[in-house]
C-alpha cells in the first residue's frame, strides 16, 4: 500500500553486521550498537546525518543480535524521527508463512523491503552504511545526484594511494562520471574509495534489485554486483566527493583511533557543533563526581562518572569508576566498567559493565601502530571481571568470566 504524501528520498540504513573483527565487542551487540565517544553509539551518526540533511523517513535494516539495536532506536524520538508520516522504522530479515529469509547481502537486503520503499513511492533512495564515524549533509549529494541527472551517485574520499587497495575503488573521467570499479585492487589506479554511501534513482534500482536476485550466481551485494552490473549498462553514474573526516571503524585499532580523534582538535571529528549535532538515547544521569586527589588531562568525562584517580587522554563514558590511585592513559573505558585502586591501564578499550580489580596492569604504552597501521590495543570483554593484580598484556583480549 503506497502511502499518500510521496517523499522525494528515503534513507535505508544497513545496520546488521556482526563485525567480527571487533571481537568481544560485538558477541552480544551488533556493530552499529558498539558505545562511541562517551555518550554516543555508531548508529548516531548516520541517523544524526540523515535527520540534519532534511530526509525524515529512514528504515533501520537489522539482522544480527538486533535486540540491543531495536531497543535503542525505539520510535527514533531522539533524533526527530517519531512523526505521522515518516519516521524510524526498524526492518528485520522479511518472515514469510513458512520461514524467515535472512539477509543474503547488501543488495538483498533492499530487495526484501522493496515494499517498504514503494509505500513511499520515492524518486531516490540513500543507501546508508551503520558503522562509519563522520559527519555528511546528504542533501548536498542529492543535489549532485539531481544536477547529473545521474542513476547512481557514489560518495567517494580520497585516501592514501599506499592505503587504496583495502578500499573499493572508483576510476573517474573528468566529468566526474565513473569509468570503473575496482574491489580492492592490488594496484590501484586511483584513490578515490567508495565510502558505502549510495544514492539511486528508485526506478533505476528497483530494476536492478529484481535482475540480481534473479541471478543464482549473484552475491546479491552492491559492490560486486549491482554497482559493476550497472557500469556494464552504461548507466549514468557519479561520484560525490566528501572532504570532511570519516573512519570505518571495523577493527578493535580503528574504533580506538575514532575515539582518540575526538580528543584531536585537529583531526577535523567534532562532535560538541550545534550546527550539526550528532543526537543519542541517553539515560538522565547525575553529574560527574570528581575526587579532591583526581587529575584529568585532555579526557572526555561523561556524566555520571566517579573519577578519583588520574585520567590522561582518554574517553570514559557515563556511569564509569575510576579508584583512587587507579590511572587510565590512552584508554576507553566504556559504561559502568569499574577501573580498581592502583590499577593502571594504558592503550586498552575496557568493556561496558567490566570490573577491573586492584593493582592490574592492563595493556602497554605505545608510541606508533606497527608496520600494518594496527595499534595493539588490549580489550577487556564486557560484563567481565579481571582479578586483583591481573595482567593483560597489549593486544589481548579477554574471553569474559572471572580472568
Amino acid at each position: 500500500m503506497k502511502n499518500n504524501s510521496r517523499k522525494e528520498c528515503v534513507a535505508m540504513l544497513l545496520a546488521g553486521g556482526q563485525g567480527t573483527r571487533l571481537g568481544v565487542l560485538t558477541k552480544e551487540i551488533a556493530k552499529p550498537a558498539v558505545p562511541f565517544g562517551g555518550k554516543y553509539r555508531i548508529i548516531d551518526f548516520p541517523i544524526s546525518n540523515t535527520i540534519n540533511s532534511g530526509i525524515d523517513t529512514i528504515g533501520v535494516l537489522t539482522q544480527y543480535q538486533p535486540f540491543e539495536l531495536n531497543q535503542y532506536i525505539g520510535n527514533g524520538q531522539p533524533w526527530d524521527l517519531d512523526r505521522l508520516n515518516g519516521g524510524a522504522f526498524v526492518l528485520p530479515p522479511y518472515q514469510g508463512a513458512k520461514s524467515e529469509e535472512w539477509y543474503k547481502g547488501t543488495a538483498n537486503a533492499i530487495y526484501q523491503n522493496i515494499k517498504f520503499i514503494d509505500r513511499y513511492n520515492p524518486e531516490y533512495v540513500l543507501i546508508l552504511s551503520g558503522d562509519h564515524i563522520y559527519k555528511m549533509n546528504y542533501a548536498d549529494m542529492l543535489a549532485e545526484h539531481k544536477k547529473n541527472n545521474a542513476a547512481c551517485t557514489i560518495a567517494v574520499i580520497d585516501v592514501p594511494l599506499e592505503e587504496a587497495s583495502r578500499f573499493g575503488i572508483m576510476n573517474l573521467n573528468s566529468d566526474g562520471s565513473v569509468n570503473e570499479f575496482e574491489e580492492k585492487p592490488k594496484k590501484p589506479k586511483s584513490t578515490k574509495a567508495s565510502m558505502g554511501i549510495y544514492i539511486f534513482t528508485w526506478s533505476k534500482l528497483r530494476d536492478y534489485l529484481i535482475k540480481d536476485e534473479g541471478d543464482k550466481n549473484s552475491s546479491n551485494d552492491f559492490g560486486k554486483n549491482i554497482i559493476p552490473n550497472m557500469l556494464d549498462a552504461k548507466e549514468r553514474m557519479f561520484a560525490y566527493e566528501f572532504k570532511g573526516y570519516w573512519k570505518d571503524v571495523g577493527t578493535i585499532s580503528s574504533l580506538w583511533e575514532a575515539n582518540m580523534d575526538l580528543l584531536d582538535p585537529n583531526s577535523g571529528l567534532i562532535i560538541n557543533d550545534n550546527t550539526w549535532k550528532i543526537y543519542a538515547r541517553n539515560a538522565a544521569e547525575p553529574p560527574q563526581y570528581i575526587g579532591e586527589e583526581a587529575k584529568m588531562v585532555d579526557s572526555i568525562i561523561s556524566e555520571g562518572c566517579v573519577i578519583e584517580g588520574k585520567v590522561t587522554h582518554s574517553v570514559i563514558y557515563y556511569g564509569a569508576t575510576i579508584a583512587k590511585d587507579a590511572e587510565v592513559f590512552d584508554s576507553i573505558i566504556m559504561p559502568n566498567a569499574v577501573i580498581g585502586p592502583g590499577t593502571r591501564v594504558c592503550h586498552s578499550i575496557v568493556g561496558w559493565n567490566a570490573k577491573i580489580g586492584k593493582n592490574c596492569l592492563i595493556g602497554g604504552k605505545q608510541d606508533a601502530p606497527d608496520s600494518d597501521g594496527q595499534w595493539k590495543i588490549a580489550v577487556i570483554c564486557p560484563e567481565s571481571t579481571i582479578k586483583d593484580n591481573g595482567h593483560v598484556k597489549e593486544g589481548e583480549m579477554t574471553q569474559g568470566g572471572n580472568n
